[in-house]
């Protein structure tokens, strides 16, 4: 059953983090966001395993996280749904950063930096918004367009009550939003070299 069931998951504030990093006693860290948020920012020795994926393998990759895993996203969201995915499958010893790299970068903690890409979460609000202008102004010449727009405020209610978003979901597969080196085989090999 998962943490959530029953209460809230178990988080870890990116203090605590930073001090068992530098104590040699880092907990594996698996960060859902995608491959192209991952290569803008990520934290020294974490591992990209986006949502998607990890939800699609999870039996999988449950054979190859037995210590202490850390989940990290943008801001916990993810996360949150990550830790009930592997709560699932009986993954003890899970815990989300709380924030997210938003509270990891706030705290000054070391990150790993490469090519700078807008992550998801502003890429569903140029979308959303786009879409809603777009309706709202043609809307003027066709009537009907105005429900677009009331689709996509719905869209964003239900997201925001789930704390899912399909929006998000459907634009992480885009090519921009995936890595060469992001596949189920890349990342067990990972965690298997790491486990060794």
């Amino acid at each position: 059953m998962s943490a959530s069931a029953n209460t809230r998951p178990a988080t870890l504030d990116a203090t605590t983090l930073r001090e068992l990093i530098a104590s040699g006693r880092s907990p594996r860290l698996l960060d859902v966001r995608t491959p192209a948020e991952f290569e803008t920012m990520h934290i020294p020795g974490a591992y990209n395993v986006p949502l998607d994926l990890l939800r699609e393998h999870r039996g999988e990759l449950r054979n190859h996280l037995d210590e202490d895993v850390v989940l990290i996203c943008r801001s916990g969201a993810r996360a949150g749904q990550a830790e009930q995915v592997l709560a699932g499958v009986g993954l003890p010893n899970l815990k989300i950063l709380n924030g997210g790299m938003l509270a990891w970068q706030a705290s000054n903690a070391p990150i790993t930096q490469g090519r700078q890409r807008w992550d998801l979460e502003r890429q569903v609000r140029l979308v959303a918004g786009a879409i809603v202008l777009a309706s709202v102004v043609g809307s003027v010449f066709v009537p009907g367009l105005k429900w677009v727009a009331g689709f996509i405020g719905a869209g964003l209610t239900f997201a925001a009550l789930t704390n899912t978003c399909a929006m998000g979901m459907l634009l992480s597969k885009l090519p921009y939003n995936r890595g060469a080196s992001c596949d189920l085989d890349s990342i067990v090999g990972q965690l298997r070299e790491e486990g060794a």
